[in-house]
């Protein structure tokens, strides 16, 4: 199976609540894609156009700047001290790097790709390109023989779920023990809602509670799309194991999967400044803190969702009834059959949106109850 084999993009069905929901008086409440809304800090506009005399090819590692920054930024925020350069490198994005990630790792037909239960459809598409197979499973225990590649997703799209320290420790010890690369898609680990993870770090794969004393085999993938609003900017890294980060430079500059460099140069800064990161999850706080009862007084149940940009609803019948119903209420969701098979009744709510927004939600959802 290659590219071209792929079913059409999933988010096409959406098409017609979306038209439904925009036909509400109030007009639309678009609460499906967690696409940012509010602004890129100044600071990093500023710093994207101090660098926009860009003439020279950018490279694929990276400025010697980001580096240091992408390093920095781990000791400081997730409590992963001593990666050099030779442990990072910036990406086009995150997404591109999910798809990417098992041709560059050389994972191939024969080959398990294991991803989460509910989990970012991409996983599966990286897998699928390749033609591996991919295999949904949260359970290490679970994991066959054959296994090249482990995707974990803490906090997860989307549903929420953090892996405590020991959940993710039992990871990479099946993981090594089966000879497998853990690659841990952390994208939304500074969004921590409810439980220890409103006040304690979330804990990623390269944590030395949960890597122990080496790195070895294991890749921590970030992106500054929701922490920074840049999603616009394309603008994520991999970290971790150096023999592997060199593998994907090698295999990249092949590619020229080069960021641009008024990007790198942004990011850089973005990575520096703590202050807009606090203030935009206070942001995504808020609303969050409008939009959860809201939905609960209108008869969903709210499961895991503990941190990440999302709540994972369920009202008890088919995933696209209740999207029929919000779209009544002018109110666009994403089914939750969209993240795999296995949870046909939820539905997925952003957070991403307008106060305004959000609160209109919140008051249609209340009316509707």
């Amino acid at each position: 199976m290659g590219i071209a084999d792929l079913d059409d993009y999933p988010w096409d069905q959406v098409e017609p609540l979306r038209e439904r929901a925009h036909r509400h008086p109030g007009g639309l409440c678009d609460l499906s894609i967690g696409s940012p809304v509010d602004p890129t800090p100044r600071i990093v506009r500023d710093a994207l156009v101090e660098a926009t005399d860009a003439h020279a090819y950018p490279t694929t590692a990276g400025t010697p700047a980001l580096r240091e920054a992408i390093a920095s930024w781990y000791a400081r925020r997730r409590g992963v001290e001593g990666l050099t350069a030779e442990h990072v490198l910036p990406t086009i994005g995150s997404k591109e790097l999910v798809a990417l990630l098992p041709l560059l790792l050389g994972v191939g037909r024969g080959d398990v790709v294991v991803h989460p239960r509910a989990a970012y459809p991409t996983y599966e598409v990286g897998a699928r390109v390749v033609d591996a197979t991919p295999v949904a499973a949260d359970d290490p225990d679970e994991w066959p023989e054959g296994t090249r590649l482990v995707w974990v997703n803490s906090p997860g799209n989307p549903d929420g779920r953090v892996l405590g320290v020991d959940e993710l420790r039992a990871v990479v010890e099946r993981a090594r023990a089966i000879g497998a690369v853990v690659a841990s898609d952390e994208c939304y680990a500074e969004l921590g809602w409810e439980g220890p993870w409103r006040d304690e770090r979330v804990p990623s794969i390269l944590d030395p509670r949960v890597a122990g004393e080496s790195r070895s085999g294991l890749l921590s993938v970030y992106s500054l799309s929701k922490q920074s609003n840049l999603a616009g900017y394309r603008a994520a890294f991999v970290a971790g194991c150096r023999t592997l980060v060199a593998a994907l430079l090698r295999h990249r500059k092949h590619l020229g999967l080069m960021p641009p460099a008024p990007v790198q140069h942004a990011m850089a800064v973005a990575l520096g400044d703590d202050a807009h990161v606090d203030e935009q999850r206070e942001r995504y706080r808020a609303r969050r803190d409008v939009l959860k009862p809201a939905l609960e007084a209108a008869g969903f149940r709210i499961d895991r969702s503990e941190a990440g940009l999302y709540l994972w609803a369920t009202e008890g019948r088919s995933a696209w009834e209740s999207m029929e119903r919000l779209a009544d209420l002018g109110i666009l969701a994403g089914p939750g059959v969209f993240y795999g098979p296995h949870f046909p009744q939820h539905v997925r709510i952003s957070l991403t949106a307008t106060d305004a927004r959000i609160a209109e939600a919140a008051s249609r959802l209340r009316a509707g109850a």
